[in-house]
């Protein structure tokens, strides 16, 4: 799981050595669902963080942290304005 993320390539092109993409796949989701990544990541961080090898001073500039167009998770709204929609109402 880690070296498809590392390497950023879609789950079918898995090498052979790691076994069937679709076993790989079905154990990462298992492991999201069931918290198991978070649990990891928690004890990553703490093991990190008693060892001082982690710099908690962020700077967050937000003239460089805009979010793309389809970076929402909202649903969108297709049906116009509420305007238009109300004349089109009184025209019909």
């Amino acid at each position: 799981m880690i070296y498809r993320f590392r390497c950023g390539i879609p789950w079918r092109d898995l090498p052979e050595a790691f076994g069937p993409w679709q076993t790989v796949w079905k154990r990462h989701r298992r492991f999201s669902l069931d918290g198991t990544w978070d649990r990891i990541h928690a004890a990553l961080l703490a093991e990190a963080d008693a060892a001082g090898g982690i710099d908690w001073t962020v700077s967050v500039d937000s003239t460089i942290n805009r979010a793309h167009q389809h970076a929402t998770n909202l649903p969108r709204d297709t049906g116009g304005s509420l305007e238009l929609q109300e004349s089109a109402d009184r025209a019909g």
